[in-house]
């Protein structure tokens, strides 16, 4: 074969070389340009579905504010809550001490819990999908929403007057005693979940919920927000984000509550708090979810990570729902609407541009019969100055 002819070949085979790499090349930009590339593979069971939510910007208030503002969209877990991470942590901790075992011949296995209601509907789902029962005992002023839901779950429901914590019949402590008094007959195999002391729950936050934030952010975020119920949310992303960077950190505060006083001046009460002023015994307010007149275990592990409490009316958060519902979509609930009117609040104070994410906790659907009856009336034009202006503590 002459030179000229070898020559011919090596450069027929480099221009088909040349045109396969460019083609692959093609093929795999175009496969990052499709919009099925990030869905998921299919899943086990629906308790894999947990974490990963998505983080949304919130339009209305960053055109607002000038400030970037999101929403980590905590209620597209598969029960509808963060509270899912939290109550699969406590019962995949049980599991491997022992405590809980799947599928056992000889003993059901119980799952136990005292919760204003979103706790008890993430541990009633995840029990159904690993084998397990769960046992809710409640305040009977709950929202009708949350209790359906807990009785199409299946779970047994015992509703409790609200009461203080040191009552032996306080939602928490009626929990404990029926697991207690499961166990001691020896007919099946009970765990109590406590979520409130149980440091499953800040774990899960600080393992899953603050990486994710970090993540999706580019790790560029100034100021981070939630409320406290348990304590776990706020601690567990706060300690996580805390050590990356140095974002502030606010909890947001229901009235009533007195995580308010103990973050900004080191005292836990609240004076509307006092003998003969509540309408109810935990916090005055028609929030759920949130505020609380104690230390919890999972608090302790993140005060010193919060940097500032912001105190949030009942109508104020009221009027935040109706105005994210209206101007951007979101159907929110009371948790996440307090965390939304602390962002509005904080955003005047930041610079221009300053990027901040709050936890949206749940959807409105939960809270139809309390709170968003009282939110569905207030007037559609509702502004951010409104907002601000309405339920303030003199």
């Amino acid at each position: 074969m002459s030179g000229s002819s070898c020559s011919t070949i090596r450069n027929t085979i480099t221009v088909i070389s040349c045109l396969t790499a460019a083609y692959t090349s093609y093929k795999l930009y175009q496969a990052t340009k499709s919009p099925l590339r990030n869905i998921p593979p299919p899943r086990n069971g629906v308790e894999e579905l947990i974490g990963n939510t998505p983080l949304v910007k919130i339009k209305s208030l960053s055109k607002a504010t000038g400030c970037e503002v999101y929403a980590k969209l905590e209620l597209c877990n598969p029960a509808g809550s963060a509270k899912d991470r939290v109550a699969l942590n406590i019962i995949l901790t049980a599991e491997k001490m022992g405590l809980l075992t799947r599928n056992d011949p000889n003993k059901q296995g119980w799952v136990f819990e005292g919760t204003s209601g979103s706790t008890g509907i993430s541990i009633a789902m995840i029990c159904n999908a690993l084998g397990y029962k769960a046992h809710i005992s409640l305040p009977d002023d709950t929202s009708l929403e949350k209790l359906s839901l807990l009785e199409s779950l299946g779970a047994v429901v015992n509703l409790v007057k609200p009461a203080s914590i040191v009552d032996p019949d306080q939602y928490v402590n009626a929990a404990r005693k029926a697991c207690d008094d499961l166990n001691a007959s020896g007919k099946g195999q009970g765990v109590f979940a406590d979520q409130f002391e149980n440091e499953a729950n800040w774990r899960i936050h600080y393992q899953t919920t603050g990486p994710e934030i970090w993540h999706q952010m580019d790790g560029n975020i100034d100021a981070f927000i939630a409320g406290c119920g348990t304590g776990g949310t706020i601690t567990g992303v706060a300690k996580y984000l805390k050590s990356k960077s140095n974002p502030y950190v606010v909890l947001a505060d229901p009235q009533g509550s007195g995580f308010y006083n103990r973050i900004n001046f080191g005292v836990m009460y609240d004076s509307t708090e006092k003998e003969g002023t509540r309408r109810r015994h935990q916090v005055d307010t028609i929030v759920e979810g949130i505020g609380l007149n104690r230390i919890t275990q999972n608090f302790k592990h993140g005060e010193s990570f919060i940097d500032e409490s912001m105190r949030v009316t009942d109508k104020q958060a009221i009027g935040m729902a109706k105005y994210l519902s209206i101007n951007d979509g979101l159907f929110v609930g009371s948790s996440t609407a307090i965390n939304a009117v602390a962002a509005l609040q904080l955003a005047k104070r930041l610079p221009k541009g300053s990027r901040i994410v709050i936890i949206a906790c749940d959807s409105g659907s939960r809270h139809l019969s309390k709170f968003w009856k009282e939110a569905k009336v207030v007037d559609n034009r509702i502004n951010v100055d409104e907002i601000l202006e309405v339920g303030e503590f003199s």
